[in-house]
């Protein structure tokens, strides 16, 4: 089992004894000024443990101009990462080193009017132009890199993995929608690939020839008009005479729709191989392949097939950092898979200023110098109160170290607003992860009562030491005329198969809840229309499973109504309302209220009059994700 993943490989004189690679991810948990912190050595230290071969570092910027976290533009930065490189080499992996320009993807140089790229055209992230660079300006960055890669080679790298992906600088040269320059450096394809070109030579030229370099390459841009896969497999000959001993063939830019550098759930494990074994077809080097790998099976068998020599598990080993040692084991069971929801490791990043990575279902990522090392020193009588995901996160993290743990559900399920969730189209990864956390529970010991709602006099007679509450939130409804017809039922009926789906059906509230509910409607072959009071959706476009459940509902052909309010329901007439103007909808066989919750007060009163010490979580303290559910939940625990 996993014969051909677990096989050893050599590139130049780096000998890894697997295939598993762990790709660049940002993490935001360096030091301000670009150094390496504490919390990036614990990061990088329970990543290592993985068992993975080679791990690659997120990127390390080689110029100020295009610096936008760790850096290695300076010999200051060097003990850092050799420290880095030590803390993965310590625990039998090598270490890459990445190496990186932001180019007009720079935001806090676009702010100074520092940020260069090829042309001076802005990027379609951030709308701000950036300075056209001068001929000493390529001169200049592409000694940068070499510069870059002597120090990585002084910090004692395995490899260096050069950043030509996902729209940073040296992909701005490939794009035609960046590049629109008349020279030597801009014009066909091949004419735009120079710059990467010398990038690659001047860092071979400075590393010498034994020194394995790695180069990350979007395959395709991913975006109208950009370049595709058989366009770079016309440059490929020149990377490898270049000195480029391993592809590493991602896919996409920041300016592709949908997020497609981390794909979303609605993409098959393995989606982007196709394009991995076009390069390894075409070339006789490497190709590491990527694309929503939590299968190790899958894995094997892209190795096995000849379509890639190496896998990169990037988000699932944020998930699970034993992934592959339970593989290894043959404990594929007990492996905690990643639902590629992005909400840690991509969106907080992009959304949250300041925010470090996360991941939504392990809430240890990124906060490994807070996770409790041993065993409770004195295990306490804990009741979670509440089975969804910040409940069952708090009793699984209490067992854990050590606690007395008693888990109370009001009703027969565990899973909380995820059983519902887990109906929808695309969403059943969500439910294999609580299957997965109550059979975590079992073996931890914990007590699981479903069916019972707590009680004051339960809590006074129980006597517990502390308490979680994680008792989520409740539904709420709307003052409508005719709320009570029925054909109203609200978005959890229909989820739970409770109520049928109507022909024509009205959705009230088009936030995540009345999207995704209308998605599963649609499945269920209604004709749907979504009416909500705000002038947008509150689901963003610009995350991946946003765009995709937007993109969905357009091509279904469900109507919108923003800026509206329902007045009345009628029978089969649905009455709106729109900047004081009204439209009758008739013929409607059913309205479907998914306008959200609010956090429910039960105990809370009680826990605080009777004194007992106690946690308030999730839902219950706000109505929010599934990442600050799991945070708040494993928090709680930790606390105790």
């Amino acid at each position: 089992m996993l014969d051909h993943l677990l096989s050893p490989i050599t590139i130049r004189n780096m000998e890894l004894d697997n295939r598993c690679v762990i790709p660049p991810m940002g993490t935001n948990l360096g030091n301000p000024d670009g150094t390496v912190s504490e919390k990036n050595l614990a990061y990088m230290k329970r990543r290592a443990e993985s068992g993975v071969a080679l791990i690659i570092t997120e990127i390390t910027g080689v110029h100020p101009s295009g610096c936008v976290g760790l850096g290695i533009y300076d010999d200051r930065f060097i003990p850092g990462l050799r420290q880095m490189v030590d803390t993965i080499h310590q625990a039998g992996s090598k270490a890459a080193l990445q190496l990186h320009h932001a180019g007009r993807e720079a935001m806090p140089q676009l702010k100074k009017g520092e940020a260069i790229g090829p042309s001076a055209v802005p990027s379609f992230v951030y709308g701000i132009p950036p300075r056209e660079m001068s001929h000493d300006d390529i001169k200049m960055i592409i000694r940068s890199f070499g510069d870059a890669a002597i120090r990585a080679q002084a910090a004692g790298a395995d490899a260096v993995e050069i950043h030509a992906a996902h729209g940073y600088l040296l992909t701005q040269f490939l794009s035609v929608h960046a590049n629109q320059r008349t020279d030597e450096y801009g014009g066909s394809f091949k004419k735009r690939a120079r710059f990467v070109i010398e990038v690659v030579a001047e860092v071979r030229k400075r590393v010498g020839a034994d020194y394995p370099i790695l180069l990350r390459i979007s395959a395709e841009e991913f975006i109208k008009h950009g370049y595709l896969v058989e366009d770079v497999i016309g440059i490929l000959p020149d990377l490898v005479a270049a000195g480029t001993d391993v592809l590493h063939a991602s896919v996409g830019t920041h300016g592709s729709p949908g997020g497609i550098t981390s794909a979303p759930p609605e993409y098959d494990a393995g989606w982007n191989v196709w394009r991995a074994k076009k390069i390894k077809d075409a070339v006789d080097i490497p190709v590491i392949a990527v694309g929503r790998f939590t299968d190790p099976l899958i894995a094997d068998e892209v190795v096995a097939s000849g379509d890639a020599d190496m896998v990169a598990f990037g988000r699932q080993l944020l998930a699970d950092p034993d992934f592959l040692n339970k593989a290894r084991q043959g404990r594929t069971g007990d492996i905690r898979r990643c639902l590629a929801c992005n909400q840690g490791c991509i969106e907080r990043l992009m959304l949250e200023k300041g925010a470090s990575i996360r991941c939504a279902i392990n809430p240890e990522t990124g906060q490994e110098l807070l996770v409790p090392k041993k065993p409770a020193e004195t295990p306490r009588r804990v009741w979670v109160i509440g089975g969804g995901p910040a409940g069952m996160t708090a009793a699984l993290e209490a067992a854990t170290l050590g606690h007395e743990v008693t888990l109370y559900e009001k009703s027969d399920h565990l899973g909380g607003q995820v059983h519902f969730a887990r109906q929808v189209p695309f969403k059943k990864v969500y439910g294999d992860w609580i299957d997965w956390l109550a059979g975590r529970i079992e073996s931890r010991g914990v007590t699981v009562r479903t069916g019972v709602s707590v009680t004051d006099a339960m809590l006074e007679n129980g006597d517990p030491e502390v308490v979680i509450l994680a008792i989520g939130g409740k539904k709420t409804t709307p003052a409508i005329n005719g709320i009570d017809q029925p054909a109203v039922s609200d978005a959890w009926q229909v989820l739970n198969r409770e109520k049928p789906a109507g022909k024509q059906v009205v959705v009230i509230g088009a936030g995540l809840i009345g999207m995704e509910t209308a998605d599963f409607l649609v499945n269920q072959g209604s004709r749907v229309t979504l009416v909500e009071m705000l002038p947008h959706s509150p689901v963003l476009k610009i995350t991946g499973h946003g765009y995709q459940l937007h993109k969905r509902l357009r091509e279904a052909h469900v109507q919108f109504y923003f800026s509206t309010t329902i007045s009345s329901i009628d029978g089969d007439r649905v009455t709106l309302s729109h900047e004081n103007k009204e439209e009758i909808l008739e013929g409607i066989d059913q309205v479907v209220l998914a306008v959200g919750m609010k956090p429910r007060s039960d105990l809370k009163n009680t826990l605080r009059d009777k004194n007992i010490r106690h946690f308030i979580v999730g839902d219950a303290y706000q109505v929010r994700r599934i990442i600050e559910a799991t945070e708040e939940g494993a928090r709680a625990a930790w606390n105790i």
